[in-house]
């Protein structure tokens, strides 16, 4: 009976979809909210920074709805990241590829956030934003600076991408929602 209903379960799942939390990250002025709106709006729209969050729920990805929170990455409002954390079964992790100056705290700040118990094990994909500047890094190379070999008990992708285009956030989105499957039937 118990496998009757589980099989039941997972197809209806199939067909109706499910929503997943997914919380959107990165240091200031990486483009997060800029990501955000394209991918509700389809727009890209003006934006200033972020002092608190944003939170839209956005149309399905391969049966996945997405309620994405976007927090400011503003240096005082990271301690507040923390917050945020609880129940969360996907991380959007942005950065500016063509500011590697900061690619160290970018870096850091990841490594905080996956170290916590709350994310522990959460999937994650790093948006190497801003593809279409002149010096901006290729994804291999971010990976390369954020050290994400390194890391151990998550799954993740590095997803080269342009905010105000929308090129690439769609892709590293469903590469997302696959990883996130993944982890919700753990």
């Amino acid at each position: 009976m118990g496998l009757l209903l589980s099989t039941l379960h997972q197809a209806l799942m199939k067909f109706s979809g499910y929503e997943a939390r997914i919380l959107m990250l990165g240091l200031d002025a990486a483009g997060k909210t800029t990501i955000l709106y394209k991918l509700k709006l389809n727009e890209t729209v003006c934006t200033i920074p972020t002092v608190g969050f944003n939170v839209e729920t956005v149309e399905p990805i391969r049966n996945v709805k997405f309620t994405v929170w976007d927090v400011g990455g503003q240096d005082k409002i990271r301690a507040l990241w923390k917050y945020y954390y609880q129940n969360t079964e996907g991380l959007i992790f942005v950065v500016d590829s063509a500011d590697p100056e900061r690619f160290e705290e970018a870096r850091a700040e990841l490594f905080a956030i996956l170290e916590t118990d709350e994310m522990r094990g959460v999937p994650f994909v790093v948006f190497a934003n801003k593809q279409d500047l002149p010096r901006a890094k290729q994804p291999g190379e971010v990976c390369e600076e954020l050290g994400l070999r390194k890391i151990g008990g998550h799954q993740w992708h590095v997803q080269g991408c342009c905010a105000t285009t929308g090129a690439g956030i769609v892709e590293g989105l469903e590469i997302l929602t696959d990883l996130v499957k993944q982890f919700k039937k753990k």
